[in-house]
């Protein structure tokens, strides 16, 4: 059994470490096996079948799956009800055809996606990998659907996981295995597995058929980050099984020549499967508006039903045995109720059936041109826009508020080692300032500071090691290397070179026994200085090596002299020897050829730059880790225990054996917040308190000026176990590491216990620039009356600092703080900064003050309570903007959610890590952005960029047309449905209500169908009411979408009125015009059936703010297809439209000049107030839309004057950004501060 892992005697009356449902995994082909099907009964195989119907399903429950919606199930019924004989309007097979094609439609749509990933699941499962195979005692090629839980699977470098294993073996001899998981979340960063410890054949390859050993481990989930288990060995020991014992489906290995593991989970009971849900759905705020106008013209249904109905009954109950009548025993009233619901059938195309077809035709259109938008490709990432929810585009045209993260959404996260502290001194680095952030230099952009390269050159310089000058400060020193040391050790950085072998890490074995080996250490890393010394150790001078290390590791908590015989070395391997003689040039170019491969940017930073100072993380495995530290050479740590990140601890913690005192020691990097709270009190009484306390006031001085500065800061601490106590905390974190019930909040009760009492190392500080060009596109999106308010954790003075900088918070701005301890103070200050703000508020009326308003962490937890909610809100919906500061995901979310149910408004969220997804996935729309810190943001988003300033382009451009046309698509929709139904309701006047129609059942049928179906959706794609450089130079015209003028309860009462006025015009100009002649029924029809098309179609020319020769083709191809079929019809049809007999009524009314007459006269008439109310409206009052429809007919000079004297009559002028320094620094940028702590 490893050193590093204790296991855990388990059977007897131990406590069962995980009762609940769990999971036992055996070998297949194990000792066990005749217990296997037992076992595994249950378990799903591993072939996936993502597809939702098969050929004998699929029309079953595809139309189950489209009965599901209620206007489906609303024409359905009228198909049904047309079959009853008392109240059949038309031809049974007719009443069918616009559901038969709707569905139709719809069900070749949902085959063809089917048949997609019915070839994509084909794909996958006849993939090949290697499994053991019982029989023939030997790995054999297998596909992946045939693989089981339980099997062995034997995998190549470059091999693609088949389904979620437990890592038994690895070819790399510390047993770890490299993972890429872009196929899983998108993140190109190595991830590091291990073999699971204590293994007997960890150095050989495992035997399937001589696994003894049980797993046991929960249920099938879809937490990614998580694998709770152990693994039960024949002699009833247990090793606790983790996250990083598991390879995950879909995932790649990568830099290990072979692994290999035991299947515990397979197919859909993998994690890759379970988080495999689809594209995300939501409903938009139009669509809920939709619903609510259908009902509407469902109750306009029902009221010209109804009046019918009465009107029907009135009419007979005045006939005296009228001769045209047959009697049947039928009283007036019954024969109304009769009529009722033959008037329902006859009108049914009130409710536009072809609507939702239309507008999820429109909406994949809209998609298609915004990921085509070229603006939107970044060449450095070679990405451009992706739309992943398909049916919200509209909302983007109605955003109110922004909530945006910080690092890697509103700056690079392209992290640069700016400054440091190191026991209460400031290294400045200065020339880091000089380096080009582009280009960064051989060490990342990191130029060493000199004091401190002096300094930590004193551990390679003989002279000074033998001067015991006063200058000089060993303990100063020893932090100095226990600084280096942390930020080297403490981290997940993955090593590796593409040009030189992978230095392997071997076992320590040597211990310093004399000054002899001490000399032979240092000259094997180019210190011959010491060739000359004595060799005895009991001849050793006090100002000798030896007695420096004493002096460097003797300080305080930090370490306490070591006796030779205690400190450690690597053993050099023959990659390690053969630099080391190429000497100090060797090491340099090798250096140079070393590749990081980190989680996150601060990691890599802070990496590259300790190897600026030469000391340089070289390799790293499960156990140990290879450093270099100037004139110590190659150091092996043996790493005990790494504590992960995490949001909730906000540190990271490594427990190691120290390279030369052979302690067991804590580095700990993290928070400032957190850190500083860490560090152990200071004792009265003892001679190093007055140091430490001078450190810790240093440090924290130091950390507010760098949190000034826009800097990301971290603090570093230490701690040395004692070995008894090690012993203690070992046995407590073992055993919850074992658990699966509450392991998380065993492991932190765990890591509280160990990261306490620390000693304060340093700081640093991080540089994270801004993106381009993000105050301009802040500035935008406030001119559109967009609220933005930024959740970061970082320190409020950094996050101040950023939204100086981005022009979050201008020079003129009033800055409201509110840092509280308890629940009363927040209150108290909540409502004495909402009387500040509604004073300067009172002048302005319903706009922002010009206030922004900081919160901290603390603050906001409280201001979140309940009754704190009311006044939070009052206070940040009149500010201008806001900034949250020290947030975690679960109050980002809160915040977010928060906001958009109390106030009732649309929103945004922005981020790009895995702390934004709690957010983006709560507003109404998620935004993620492809950066640095993988791709979970972008994996859970709805619409994902790769630059912040893309969101301009979005919202005021893309978001305004897709909004704007899909609601007059809508409404159009409306308008032509309801202006010919009002036709067949006019005639029932003239009928006696009979339920007659003046025009054959195909026409009615196809009018909606076809002849005036395929304009809305040019219209709906297409149209655009202004240009985008108009609509990003003047983001005010966002601001319609806010109030949703373009669909509004009023724009549609105006739009039935007007389509109630042209139904009138339609039907009783042609009436007035033959009136007296003998035409027939149809006759009759067919005036009004072409003028209702001619004055349709012209209605959107009229409507539409763009029309192309793309148009023109669609509207006149509509004209002309009705007149195609109408002619054709009239020709060939004898006893289609049985009882009546159209033959050759249209050929004739085509021949008749009187028919062109009166459908010219009628089209004018009908459309004549249309025209004439838009023209003076547009002349009298014009829109903001209208006039920037005017200025896009201008020149560009013209243009240019016209959009700046708009921009000076709104008060905007020309665009105020703050200046930016160099290093990210406001200049010139000084709020005003109203409130102070309370």
């Amino acid at each position: 059994m490893g050193k590093y892992s204790i296991l855990l005697k388990g059977g007897g009356g131990g406590r069962n470490p995980f009762p609940g449902k769990r999971r036992t995994v055996i070998a297949r082909y194990g000792p066990y096996k005749d217990e296997y099907c037992t076992i595994t009964k249950g378990y799903h195989g591993n072939g996936i079948h993502t597809t939702k119907y098969t050929l004998v399903s699929f029309i079953p429950m595809n139309l189950f799956e489209q009965f599901h919606r209620a206007a489906n199930l609303y024409f359905l019924f009228l198909v049904l009800l047309n079959w009853v004989p008392v109240v059949e309007a038309f031809q049974k097979e007719i009443t069918m055809i616009p559901l038969v094609v709707v569905l139709c439609v719809i069900a070749f749509k949902d085959a063809l996606e089917d048949y997609r990933r019915y070839r994509f699941d084909k794909m996958i499962n006849s993939k090949v990998t290697k499994v053991y195979c019982g029989k023939q005692r030997q790995y054999v090629d297998q596909h992946w659907k045939d693989i089981c839980v339980g099997d062995f699977v034997y995998l190549s470098c470059n091999e693609i996981i088949p389904a979620d294993m437990v890592l038994l073996h690895s070819s790399n001899p510390d047993g770890i295995c490299r993972i890429e998981t872009a196929n899983l979340d998108g993140e190109t960063n190595l991830k590091q597995k291990q073999v699971i410890k204590g293994l007997a054949w960890q150095d050989a390859e495992v035997s399937p058929e001589a696994f003894a050993s049980r797993i046991e481990c929960e249920s099938p989930n879809d937490d990614l980050n998580r694998f709770r288990g152990f693994m039960e060995h024949a002699n009833k020991t247990r090793v606790g099984l983790h996250n990083e014992n598991l390879l995950l489906r879909s995932c790649t290995i990568r830099n290990t020549e072979s692994v290999v593991g035991i299947v515990v989970y397979a197919g859909h009971e993998t994690k890759a499967m379970k988080n495999n849900s689809g594209p995300r759905y939501k409903r938009s705020k139009l669509e809920r508006r939709l619903n609510t106008d259908i009902l509407w013209s469902l109750v306009l249904l029902l009221f010209m039903c109804l009046t019918a109905a009465i009107g029907h009954g009135i009419w007979l109950s005045g006939l005296k045995n009228p001769p045209f009548l047959i009697p049947d025993g039928t009283s007036p009233a019954l024969a109304g109720f009769y009529l009722f619901w033959t008037m329902i059938i006859v009108l049914q195309v009130l409710i536009p059936i072809s609507l939702y077809v239309s507008i999820e035709i429109v909406k994949l259109g809209q998609i298609y041109l915004i990921q085509s938008d070229v603006d939107f490709y970044d060449e450095k990432q070679a990405l451009g826009m992706q739309c992943r929810a398909l049916n919200i585009t509209e909302d983007l045209g109605q955003i109110q508020y922004i909530f945006s993260d910080k690092t890697g959404t509103l700056t690079e996260n392209k992290m640069v080692f700016r400054r440091c502290s190191i026991a209460g001194v400031e290294y400045p680095h200065e020339d880091n300032i000089k380096a080009v952030f582009d280009k960064p230099c051989q060490t990342n952009g990191v130029i060493p500071d000199p004091q401190l390269l002096l300094k930590l050159n004193q551990l390679s310089s003989a002279e000074l090691l033998l001067q015991d000058r006063p200058e000089d400060d060993p303990q100063e020193t020893a932090y100095i290397v226990d600084f280096f040391l942390a930020i080297t050790l403490c981290n997940t950085v993955v090593v590796s070179s593409p040009r030189l072998p992978e230095p392997q890490v071997k076992s320590p074995h040597m211990a310093i026994k004399s000054l002899e080996s001490m000399k032979l250490l240092f000259q094997r890393f180019s210190v011959p200085q010491f060739a000359s010394f004595s060799t005895s150790r009991s001849n050793a001078p006090a100002d000798s090596p030896s007695s420096f290390a004493q002096k460097l590791f003797s300080r305080g908590s930090l370490s306490t002299p070591a006796t030779p015989q205690d400190k450690w070395i690597p053993e050099m391997d023959d990659h390690a020897r053969g630099v080391a003689k190429a000497g100090p040039c060797g090491l340099e170019a090798e250096s140079e050829a070393l590749v990081y491969a980190a989680e996150s940017p601060d990691e890599a930073a802070l990496v590259h730059a300790t190897r600026a100072y030469r000391c340089t993380l070289w390799a790293r495995s499960s156990n140990q880790v290879l450093v270099e530290l100037p004139g110590l050479g190659r150091l092996a740590v043996n790493l005990l225990h790494i504590l992960p990140f995490d949001s909730f601890r906000k540190r990271m913690s490594v427990v190691v054996r120290h390279p030369l005192t052979n302690q067991v020691v804590v580095y700990t990097k993290g928070a400032d917040s957190v850190i500083i709270k860490l560090v152990a009190p200071l004792a009265e009484g003892n001679p190093t308190t007055a140091r430490l306390k001078h450190i810790r006031e240093q440090t924290q001085r130091h950390l507010d000026n760098y949190a000034r500065e826009g800097l990301r800061t971290l603090c570093v601490a230490t701690k040395v176990l004692e070995e008894t106590e090690y012993s203690m905390w070992l046995k407590k974190h073992t055993f919850a590491e074992t658990c699966i019930e509450n392991r998380e909040k065993l492991l932190l009760e765990s890591a509280d216990e160990l990261e306490t009492n620390l000693t304060l190392l340093g700081a640093t500080g991080i540089l994270d620039r801004l993106q381009e060009d993000v105050p301009e596109t802040i500035e935008a999106l406030q001119g559109a009356g967009i609220h933005v308010w930024v959740l970061t954790g970082d320190k409020q003075e950094t996050a101040v600092n950023i939204a100086c900088s981005c022009g979050l918070l201008r020079p003129s701005d009033k800055l409201l703080t509110i840092n509280c301890d308890s629940k009363d103070a927040c209150e108290a200050l909540l409502l004495k900064l909402i009387r500040v703000v509604a004073e300067a508020s009172d002048s302005k009326g319903d706009e922002p003050s010009g206030h922004m308003l900081v919160i901290d962490g603390q603050s906001l937890e409280l201001a979140l309570e309940d009754s704190l909610q009311e006044p939070f809100l009052d206070l940040a919906k009149h500010c201008r903007a806001v900034v949250c500061c020290r947030s975690t995901p679960l109050q980002k979310s809160q915040v977010v959610r928060l906001v958009q149910d109390r106030l009732g408004v649309m929103t945004l969220a922005i981020g790009d890590g895995a702390n934004d997804v709690s957010m983006i996935q709560v507003a109404n729309i998620g935004v993620g952005i492809s950066g640095q810190e993988g791709m979970q943001a972008v994996m859970s988003s709805d619409f994902a960029i790769s630059r912040f300033k893309h969101l301009r382009k979005l919202l005021l451009v893309h978001g305004h047309w897709c909004y704007t046309r899909l609601a007059n698509m809508t409404l159009y929709f409306f308008y032509k449905n309801v202006a010919y139904v009002n036709l067949l309701f006019w005639y029932q006047f003239y009928c006696g209500f009979s339920g007659s129609t003046m025009t054959n059942y195909w026409m009615l049928i196809f009018f909606n169908l076809l002849f005036t179906s395929a304009p809305p959706l040019l219209y709906g794609i297409l149209d655009r009411d202004a240009s985008a450089d108009i609509l990003q130079q003047l983001p005010v015209l966002y601001r319609a979408g806010h109030f949703s003028q373009a669909y509004l309860p009023s724009t549609f009462w105006c739009t039935m009125l007007d389509a109630l006025y042209q139904s009138l015009v339609c039907f009783f100009v042609p009436y007035f015009a033959y009136s007296g002649s003998d035409i027939s029924i149809f006759s009759f029809g067919t005036p009004v059936n072409t003028s209702a098309l001619l004055v349709i179609l012209l209605q959107q020319v009229i409507q539409s703010h763009t029309l192309t020769w793309l148009h023109g083709v669609v509207l006149v191809g509509s004209a002309l297809f009705y007149f195609v079929f109408m002619l054709v019809f009239s020709a060939t049809c004898v006893t289609c439209n049985s009882p009546s007999n159209p033959l050759g009524v249209d050929i004739r009314h085509m021949q008749d000049p009187q028919f062109y007459c009166v459908c010219v006269l009628t089209t004018v008439l009908a459309l004549l107030p249309r025209v004439l109310y838009t023209s003076v409206k547009n002349s009298v009052n014009p829109t903001d839309l209208v006039k920037a429809a005017q200025l896009d007919k201008l020149g560009p000079e013209e243009q240019r004057r016209g959009i700046q004297n708009w921009r000076t009559a709104l008060g905007y002028g020309e665009p105020s950004i703050t200046v930016t320094a160099a290093d990210g620094d406001p200049r010139g940028c000084h709020p005003n501060p109203v409130s102070i702590n309370s």
